[in-house]
């Protein structure tokens, strides 16, 4: 038998916008489902209780639970991007309207959802044989908010392409 595993979010009253704002940033998404919270349980009867959505073929859960846990860096949702297009797409949109830029490819989202976008390869670059080029490929990595696929391939290759 199959094993389905969906991640559940933990929104402070705004699932719902979250799951909107995320459909609108990948493609082929779609949200499935609200259930509302009905009398007498923890919530304000009527108002969104969870809401189940589909990013780009992967399912999410967002569940309206109050303020006690608030997202951290503890996960994070991985993006691998083909191109440099598609890095800095990912980027403007999951840092726009109050996310945040952290370090190394990472960033918040206005919700305060981690997120790692990475390009493609980048385990290749950092994983190389030759450790040299490993190593200058992960101290210009260290030295990046978001990540460059250019500087990086010319950081393993013992070169600089900055201005």
């Amino acid at each position: 038998m199959p094993t389905t595993i969906t991640p559940n979010l933990w929104f402070d009253g705004n699932a719902e916008q979250a799951a909107e704002f995320y459909v609108s940033v990948f493609p082929n998404s779609t949200i499935h489902g609200v259930t509302r919270y009905p009398e007498d349980s923890p919530g304000v009867a009527g108002t969104v209780m969870t809401i189940d959505w589909e990013l780009d073929g992967n399912r999410f859960t967002g569940i309206n639970g109050g303020p006690e846990f608030p997202f951290s860096e503890a996960v994070s949702f991985l993006i691998t991007c083909k191109d440099q297009a598609e890095v800095d797409y990912y980027w403007e949109k999951l840092t726009a309207d109050g996310g945040q830029e952290v370090q190394c490819g990472w960033c918040r989202d206005k919700f305060g959802v981690s997120w790692q976008v990475i390009p493609d390869g980048m385990d290749a670059l950092l994983g190389d044989p030759d450790p040299e080029r490993a190593h200058r490929a992960m101290q210009a990595m260290l030295q990046m908010i978001k990540l460059d696929i250019a500087e990086l391939r010319a950081a393993a290759d013992g070169v600089s392409v900055s201005n």
